[in-house]
Order: structure tokens, then C-alpha cells, then sequence
């Protein structure tokens, strides 16, 4: 059974940092795609950025958060992080961690296994 587990959301002062991570198992971690997805009250689920199954584990970003967050991976333990630095309220959601097999995709409905989410709130 795979599971998904985000932790480290919480309450932020704009302009502050914040640390989610995520803990799989019972996958092949290395061979998927790891995302991660936000969604604001009212708003559909946006892409935030992923990082590759791909040897060297390329990442890439919506452009509302490219220069401000970083993704990186731990393949020996299962993990995945997103690393939020200069925090504005728009920022303020749930944000949720997903995985797909051997395939580099913004779009969350080709992602098959999800986490139940952390919240992110950033007040200004």
C-alpha cells in the first residue's frame, strides 16, 4: 500500500521560510516523479514544482515560485522536501505531495498517489 505523509506546514510571517516534507512507502521511491501541488480555498489544485525520477534529479517550478522554493530528494530515505524561502500570503494553502512512475508532468491528474496534505499559511 503506498502512502504519502507531508509534514512541516504551519503559520508564517511574509517574507519567512518554511520546510515541507514528505515521507513515502511502499514504492519503488527512486523510479517516480516527485510533485508537489498546492490549492487555496476557492481555487482549483495548481503545480508548485517536482523533481525527477531521472538520474541527477532535475527540478522544475510554476513561474509564481521559481527563484523562491526548492525541491530536493532523498532516494535512501524515501523522502522529498520543498524548501519555501521568501513567503508572500498568496502563498497560503494546502499543499500536497504526489508521485508518478517514470514521468516528468505538471499536470496533477497523471500523479496516482497522493498525500492527505499540510497547511501553509502565510500572513502578511
Amino acid at each position: 500500500q503506498v502512502q504519502l505523509v507531508e509534514s512541516g506546514g504551519g503559520l508564517v510571517q511574509a517574507g519567512g521560510s518554511l520546510r515541507l516534507s514528505c515521507a513515502a512507502s511502499g514504492l519503488a521511491f527512486s523510479g517516480y516523479t516527485m510533485a508537489w501541488f498546492r490549492q487555496a480555498p476557492g481555487k482549483e489544485r495548481e503545480f508548485v514544482g517536482a523533481i525527477s525520477w531521472r538520474a541527477g534529479g532535475s527540478t522544475y517550478f510554476a513561474d509564481s515560485v521559481t527563484g523562491r522554493f526548492t525541491i530536493s530528494r532523498d532516494n535512501a530515505k524515501n523522502a522529498v522536501y520543498l524548501q519555501m524561502n521568501s513567503l508572500k500570503p498568496e502563498d497560503t494553502a494546502v499543499y500536497y505531495c504526489a508521485a508518478r512512475r517514470f514521468v516528468d508532468d505538471r499536470s496533477a491528474s497523471g500523479y496516482a498517489y497522493w498525500g492527505q496534505g499540510t497547511q501553509v499559511t502565510v500572513s502578511s
